[in-house]
């Protein structure tokens, strides 16, 4: 059985962690979520939602000021960690192994035992700095995804853009989903003609 840890932090877009959640759910993956208290205000900004609600979802919830909790170890078994979204300071937290609160330590863990660490940062326009930070995770073996919408899919819908980043996410943890229709090509038009 999988086990994803995800954590949300208070930049703009909890409604992806929100969804992201939904989606392990209901595919019966284990999640343990960490909420800084930016997300948990967001959640309340953003949505209709409660955090209750968000915090429901999860299979576990750890208090982001628990350093001691199962996560924050390299002996407690986890395919990996989505931080979503992931705020300028978090991924600051992350690339500095600057491990003030839990989401910070969880992703150290997750870098230092070669597992998969998705950052959803969400920030624009970006500077040099939060460039250079991005590609130090990078360099750790961190993967940026940040939440750019795709059209090739034709969404309709907000929630049709949300479901592709989310399904983007479930592909690098290798979970089959049916969030988005899988690009399949288009013929050339020049060799059509011919």
């Amino acid at each position: 059985m999988k086990r994803i840890i995800v954590g949300m932090t208070g930049a703009t877009g909890v409604v992806y962690g929100v969804r992201l959640l939904e989606v392990l759910r209901d595919l019966h993956i284990e999640t343990h979520l960490v909420l800084s208290e930016g997300a948990k205000k967001n959640i309340l900004i953003e949505t209709d939602l409660g955090v209750k609600y968000v915090e429901d979802i999860a299979h576990t919830v750890h208090p982001v000021s628990n350093l001691a909790a199962s996560i924050s170890s390299g002996s407690f078994k986890t395919d990996g960690m989505v931080i979503v979204p992931c705020t300028i300071k978090t991924l600051s937290g992350v690339a500095n192994s600057y491990n003030e609160n839990l989401i910070i330590r969880a992703a150290d863990v997750v870098l230092k035992e070669r597992r998969t660490l998705i950052l959803m940062v969400r920030e624009t326009p970006l500077h040099k700095g939060h460039l250079e930070l991005m590609c130090k995770v990078a360099d750790l073996g961190g993967i940026l995804l940040p939440p750019i919408p795709a059209f090739h899919h034709s969404p309709r819908t907000i929630k049709d853009l949300i479901d592709h980043t989310v399904g983007k996410v479930l592909d690098l943890f290798g979970i089959e989903h049916s969030l988005f229709k899988i690009w399949q090509g288009v013929a050339d038009k020049t060799e059509a003609s011919e």
